[in-house]
This record gives structure tokens, C-alpha cells and sequence, in this order.
């Protein structure tokens, strides 16, 4: 039978960044917090993310000289998102967001980067920002966690080998060019050998970056501010009635127990990239994917918010936050899921059906290089593609999970992972791929590629394009012919980064019922609210910028404070 574990003011169910940003924000503003997660390790989905958050006007900017014309990401999201507009809920993210990063610089252990020369996806949109609206947390060391280390969920391994992370910008830099430049030989060795004896000692990564560094600032923050953080507690039901939801039941080791919550509970578990019957009702033919998020995300908080008398919107553009994924085999039999949003940007690498013919411009954004493929799949078939590159490219930049030089090919060759031949007819065969397409497509790209031009695609003329490519890389850092043999290829699936349907809310992030009344005592955020983005992809941090945002929004109603205008 269940039973009273104890009392708190708000339960937070999950511990990606929207539920510890909620949870963090409560407790500063005087509530008494218990956040629940059900797996081991805290973090979710962010644990693993790049840690980016797009924050229109962030303090950052702002300091840094970033002046936009007023309203020009209002203008912005106006374009992108189109019927998906929902005038209360981007208004309240655009007005909060900035006051969200500074209240957690202000006001805990949160630290962050701005991200200058970080584009917009969509430059010819109106209002749309050549840089300065993303923020990254700052590197963190991880040992100022102390015993609190142990729970955090580790690097995802596709990503980071050996659980070494990789920050985006200059670190990348250096590990690209560390056999080329004796500087970034030298700051590339630096963080091996660091990371050797941090492995040796603590047995994990502690120079934290990206989302490691992300939810280790905001776990610091927690512990810091008093927050209670309980793992390996999934929720089981919440504790609802007329008055509204007020508590929630949860399994622990020793059974099942009761939490009242005399503020509410906020649900943050992280959307349903897991749950196949439900991404099987919201996406139809596109049923199978392969998402890189942590398995366990499996749609608990949409279900018990339906539980609790809310409802799951399926009026959005997407359900997913679409991305092309390769499927890993590891040793012990199991796979795991790679997300290639940084190669395909690079110069000498193409993507192809498996006729053979390149269907969009691969620099673009992940989410749209994954709509592309889906339109250009016939009907009836599995949209799938293949990365193609030749033995210039890999040696520079590697190929999905295969590592560059001096990592081995190998092993990666033999499991089937990647594929390789010593031409392009014996690479087709080996991948599935017609010959005469391939072959007639790489003939058709290398000859204006030399030149640096991509006729056909456009790739390399779009700021969003030129961030992402090679600035070494001359005329275009994004275009260079396929030439060196051998050449390699790896199979692309579909993949997402994450789920954008999900509850109805209003602007404070309170599910709202069927009659579009708020639920008392119930809020949504994170991948757990309808995406206010309406299910469109228009910037890179389009997750975490809101999930933190609203996050720290229901906090603030929550606690009966109001929000800074």
C-alpha cells in the first residue's frame, strides 16, 4: 500500500534541463523541491545534447555588442513557423528566455559561452540572425560535483569514445587538425592525457563540456540550493482530483511511496521517442526511426498528464525533432544510435539514395537533410541514404562513429559498420547502391566541386552552411571533389533528437484539459510540452532554449511569484 514518504512544495518527475531548471528555480524562489528520476543517472536527453539553448537578446549577446532590430526574432518565428504561430506562447519564451540565462548566471553555479558566429537555419527568412542568439554552458570540471559525479548519465558513447567530449568550436578545431598543426597536436594531447588520468582516478570524463557540462552546472545548482534528487524512482501515477493534482506516486527500492506536493508537480520526463505505439499513431508511414535519445524515454509524463485530464496535441508540423542516424553494432551484440549533425557540412562527403542520386544540400540542418529524404523516398519504401566519401575525407574528418587518423578503419570494417571499396562501382555493390546512379552523380558534382560550386544544391551558400564547414577550405569551406580512392560509405536511417508533440499548455507550462482550461497543480516542460516551436526546426538550441525557459517559467507560478518584465 502506499504511503506518505514525505511532503515538498513541487515534485519535479525527470532530470533532463527543463526539470532541473524548474526544480533549481523553485527552490531559489523558496520552495521546498523533490525531483524524481527513474533511471540511475540524472540528465536525460541534455546529458547527451550538444548544450545549446537559442535565447533571442541573451545577456551575453547583449554585452558582447549584438544589436538586432527590435522584434527580429519575433519576425522570425512569425516566418518559420507559420499556422504553427502561437503569438502567447513564443511571446512569453522571447520575453523570459534572456531573464531565465540571467537569473541562473545571477543566481547559481550556471555558466555559459555565447555563441557569436552561430547562424540561424534559415537565413532567407526575415529577422532570422547570423549569430548571437545560442548560448553553451562553459566547460566544467566535474570533480566540484564531488560525490554527486556518480549520478550524472555519462557522455553518450556514439559520441564521445571513452567518454572524452568534445566541445564544438575550437576544441573541435584542434582534434580536426591535431595531425596537421603542431598547436592543436599540442592541445589535443594535453586533453588525452588529462583525460587518461581522469579515467585512471575517477574512472570517467571530469573535463565536462556540452551537455555533460550543462546538467553538471544545473545538478550543481540543486545540490547547492537544497533541492531533494531521488533516481531510480519512475512515477507510477499522480495523485489528482477535483482540486487538482497534488502529489504523485513513485517506486522505490523498498516499494511503492507516496510524494505530496502542496504546489503541484511538473512533468519532465522527456517526451516519447520510446513509446512505438504512440509514434506510431503521430507519424503514420514514418513509423520506424531510430532515436538518439536514452531509451527510457518511453512517454511516462504524456501519459500521465492524459491520466491527470490533459491532452497530447497532434496538430503540429512534425512529432519529431527529426535527425539521420547510422545504427552502431557493438561487441556484446546491441546497437547503439550516431547522429551525424557535424560531417555532412564538410567538404568531400555526399549524400545519395539508394539510387544513387543526391537529394538535398547535405550542409543544411540535420532536421531538414531528414524532410528532404523523406520526400524524395517513394512510396512504399524505407527512406534510408548513404553517406559517401572518399579516403582524403575520412583520413581528415572520419565518417559517423569511425574516428579519423590515426584510429583504425578496421574494426568498423568488419562489423559491417562501414563500407569500403577500392572504387565507386565496387563501393555501390557493396552498399546496395545502384552503380550507373552513383556513379553518374559523382561525376556530376566533382566537376563544379573543383571549383568550389554545388550547382545543383546550393551547398556552402548559406551562413548556416559556411558555420559548419571547413574555413581552411578554399573557396568553399563546404564543397570538395570526391577524388582519393578508396571510398567509404556508411548507411543513414531515419533518427531524431528528441519529440516535439506533446502536452497542451498555456504560457506558464500548465497542461490544460480538453476545454482548454488549466489543470491545477499540473505543468508540462521540455520535451513533455507541445513544442512551441509548433513541430518546425528553426534554429539550432530550439530544445533546451524553451525547456530551461519554461521550466523556469512554471517555477515562478508555482511559487506565486511573477515573472520579470
Amino acid at each position: 500500500m502506499a504511503r506518505i514518504e514525505d511532503e515538498c512544495d513541487l515534485l519535479v518527475i525527470g532530470s533532463g534541463a527543463a526539470g532541473l531548471a524548474a526544480a533549481v528555480s523553485a527552490a531559489v524562489l523558496g520552495l521546498k523541491v523533490t525531483l524524481v528520476e527513474k533511471e540511475r543517472h540524472f540528465g536525460g536527453t541534455s546529458a547527451w545534447s550538444g548544450g545549446w539553448l537559442w535565447v533571442p537578446g541573451n545577456p551575453l549577446a547583449v554585452a558582447a555588442g549584438v544589436d538586432e532590430p527590435p522584434g527580429a526574432a519575433r519576425t522570425y518565428l512569425r516566418e518559420e513557423l507559420g499556422n504553427h504561430f502561437e503569438p502567447q506562447l513564443v511571446d512569453m519564451f522571447l520575453a523570459q528566455a534572456p531573464h531565465m540565462v540571467a537569473f541562473f548566471i545571477r543566481e547559481t553555479a550556471l555558466s555559459f559561452n555565447a555563441g557569436l558566429g552561430i547562424p540561424d537555419f534559415h537565413h532567407a527568412s526575415a529577422g532570422s540572425s547570423r549569430g548571437g542568439r545560442s548560448v553553451c554552458a562553459a566547460p566544467f570540471d566535474g570533480r566540484a560535483l564531488g560525490p554527486r559525479i556518480k549520478d550524472l548519465r555519462p557522455a553518450l558513447p556514439e559520441i564521445a569514445p571513452f567518454g572524452l567530449g568534445i566541445a564544438s568550436g575550437a576544441d573541435l578545431s584542434h582534434f580536426i587538425n591535431a595531425t596537421s598543426d603542431p598547436g592543436s597536436f599540442l592541445h589535443v594531447t594535453k586533453r588525452l592525457a588529462r583525460h587518461a588520468a581522469d579515467l585512471l582516478v575517477h574512472r570517467r570524463a571530469m573535463q565536462l563540456v556540452n551537455g555533460q557540462a550543462l546538467v553538471a552546472r544545473l545538478l550543481k545548482a540543486a545540490d547547492d540550493h537544497g533541492v531533494r534528487l531521488i533516481h531510480s524512482a519512475p512515477c507510477r501515477a499522480l495523485t489528482h482530483g477535483p482540486g487538482g493534482v497534488s502529489g504523485a506516486s513513485v517506486r522505490l527500492a523498498d516499494g511503492e511511496h507516496h510524494i505530496a506536493a502542496r504546489r503541484g508537480v511538473v512533468l519532465a520526463c522527456g517526451g516519447f521517442p520510446h513509446d512505438p505505439a504512440r509514434f506510431v499513431a503521430l507519424t503514420g508511414a514514418r513509423a520506424g526511426h531510430w532515436s538518439a535519445a536514452p531509451r527510457a524515454n518511453s512517454g511516462d509524463g504524456l501519459a500521465l498528464g492524459e491520466a491527470a485530464g490533459g491532452y497530447v496535441r497532434a496538430d503540429l508540423a512534425a512529432p519529431a525533432a527529426w535527425a539521420p542516424v547510422s545504427v552502431v553494432p557493438h561487441k556484446d551484440g546491441t546497437t547503439g544510435h550516431f547522429p551525424h549533425l557535424v560531417e555532412r557540412a564538410k567538404p568531400g562527403v555526399i549524400m545519395v539514395t539508394p539510387q544513387g542520386r543526391r537529394f538535398c544540400n547535405e550542409a543544411n540542418s540535420y532536421y531538414d537533410v531528414m524532410r528532404a529524404l523523406f520526400e524524395a523516398t517513394p512510396e512504399g519504401q524505407a527512406p534510408e541514404a548513404w553517406l559517401i566519401c572518399d579516403q582524403k575525407f575520412i583520413t581528415r574528418y572520419g565518417l559517423g562513429r569511425v574516428r579519423p587518423f590515426p584510429f583504425p578503419m578496421k574494426p568498423w570494417q568488419a562489423s559491417g559498420y562501414l563500407k569500403s571499396a577500392p572504387d565507386l562501382d565496387g563501393l555501390a555493390r557493396a552498399c546496395g547502391i545502384d552503380p550507373a546512379g552513383l556513379a553518374a552523380t559523382v561525376e556530376t558534382y566533382n566537376a563544379p566541386a573543383r571549383s568550389g560550386l554545388d550547382p545543383e544544391f546550393g551547398r556552402g551558400s548559406s551562413p548556416y552552411n559556411r558555420a559548419g564547414g571547413e574555413p581552411l577550405h578554399k573557396p568553399n569551406p563546404c564543397v570538395a571533389p570526391l577524388d582519393y580512392a578508396p571510398f567509404h560509405a556508411v548507411k543513414v536511417v531515419p533518427g531524431s533528437l528528441g519529440t516535439f508533440a506533446g502536452l497542451a499548455t498555456d504560457a506558464h507550462a500548465r497542461v490544460l484539459d480538453a476545454n482548454q482550461q488549466p489543470i491545477a497543480g499540473l505543468y508540462a516542460v521540455g520535451n513533455d510540452m507541445a513544442s512551441v516551436m509548433g513541430g518546425h526546426y528553426p534554429a539550432g538550441g530550439i530544445t533546451l532554449g524553451p525547456a530551461m525557459t519554461f521550466g523556469y517559467i512554471a517555477a515562478h507560478h508555482a511559487a506565486g511569484q511573477d515573472l520579470p518584465t
